[in-house]
């Protein structure tokens, strides 16, 4: 793990040397603080906010408010590493100078290093204006999630050999319109690898094998506190969930039984205050 704050030569320079990009998302300052204490390299502060911490159906309702609010805190957070924010959806679908405008106000109101937006060819030019602005762009290929209904839902992408020259046409324009990284989502781990080879800026996979240049995952998933689902690419190194569902079932026992909070969760008075207390309440 390199000292200092992680950096967009870095990131790719990490591609050059062969080294391999941990990504993790973050909502909040807790989850900011703990990613950068783990030592990742990218903080991401994804619009799935929406669905893991907000609990709406979709990332589509997530607003840029929404967005700036929880950057911020995930920027507390992290002094080592990278925070991007997610460009939610129509933030950019409307045209280059709303994109520039609302990339810039990711950065500036909300703190963050870089932001990501999804799509590809299509969306090379919006790419290639805000990294004119000054503003690092991750592109993010393959299953993306804002437009989901139109793919048929969340299902892997690029399984036929169109659908996958599409996805690296995509990566491909991405990389010339200045993307600094890419993310490759729910696609063949074999498609994953090519993406890779194709580009010279790392692909960071979700869902796209071993064969990419990094990793991300929602922490959510990976620790097992979000419990709607678990998509087929997570690995839950840990279940708190249960763990957190236990210690307030605890808790409320406690309470319930009047044993909490103890004398050595409670603050004492000396005896001559209170006795002076209660006099004085006496003669009122």
């Amino acid at each position: 793990m390199a000292e200092g704050k992680v950096t967009v030569p870095g990131i790719i320079q990490a591609k050059k040397e062969g080294r391999k990009l941990v990504m993790v998302t973050a909502y909040d300052y807790p989850f900011g603080l703990m990613a950068d204490e783990a030592g990742v390299d990218m903080a991401l502060v994804g619009d799935s906010l929406g669905m893991v911490v907000l609990g709406l159906d979709s990332t589509v309702p997530v607003t840029m408010e929404m967005m700036i609010h929880h950057i911020q805190a995930v920027v507390r957070g992290c002094k080592r590493a990278m925070v991007i924010g997610d460009m939610p959806f129509m933030s950019y679908n409307t045209g280059i100078r709303d994109a520039v405008i609302n990339a810039g106000r990711l950065m500036k109101e909300g703190g963050c290093d870089a932001v990501k937006l999804e799509g590809g060819v299509d969306f090379a030019p919006v790419v290639e204006a805000i990294v004119k602005a000054g503003i690092p762009v991750q592109g993010h290929v393959g299953l993306t999630p804002q437009t989901a209904s139109a793919l048929g839902g969340f299902k892997m992408q690029g399984k036929d050999a169109a659908a996958a020259r599409k996805i690296v046409e995509d990566a491909s324009a991405l990389e010339t319109a200045g993307a600094f990284s890419i993310v490759a989502e729910a696609v063949p781990a074999p498609l994953g690898a090519l993406l890779a080879e194709s580009v010279a800026v790392p692909v960071i996979g979700i869902g796209a094998g071993v064969g990419v240049d990094g990793q991300v995952l929602v922490t959510h998933d990976m620790v097992g506190l979000f419990d709607r689902f678990v998509p087929k690419f997570v690995k839950q190194y840990t279940k708190v969930r249960p763990t957190i569902i236990d210690a307030i079932k605890a808790y409320g026992q406690e309470v319930r039984a009047g044993s909490f909070p103890a004398p050595e969760h409670s603050f004492g008075m000396p005896d001559e205050a209170l006795a002076a207390l209660k006099a004085a309440l006496k003669k009122d």
